[in-house]
């Protein structure tokens, strides 16, 4: 339990934190969800529209500290490449 001032504060800190970070990450969750179910449903036009505004929203994700910049950018990747494989 925090006892000093200072640690106090930090703990509200934390806590604030927390509750953005935990809304960040949904957020971003969602938009990749979105993707995939573009891309289960076969529909290569909704997957393309949805890996556009997902793209964004994950990269945010990693300037914003929620993701590690490579897992962002692997993110990315792996969608990116599922998307084009249906036209194939």
């Amino acid at each position: 339990m925090a006892n000093s001032p200072s640690s106090k504060k930090r703990a509200r800190q934390a806590d604030r934190r927390t509750v953005i970070n935990k809304a960040r990450r949904s957020r971003v969750r969602t938009f990749i969800r979105k993707v995939e179910e573009a891309i289960t449903a076969g529909d290569q036009g909704a997957a393309l529209e949805a890996l556009r505004a997902a793209q964004p929203e994950i990269m945010r994700g990693a300037r914003k500290g929620i993701l590690h910049r490579n897992t962002a950018s692997r993110k990315v990747s792996r969608l990116h490449h599922r998307v084009n494989a249906m036209t194939a």
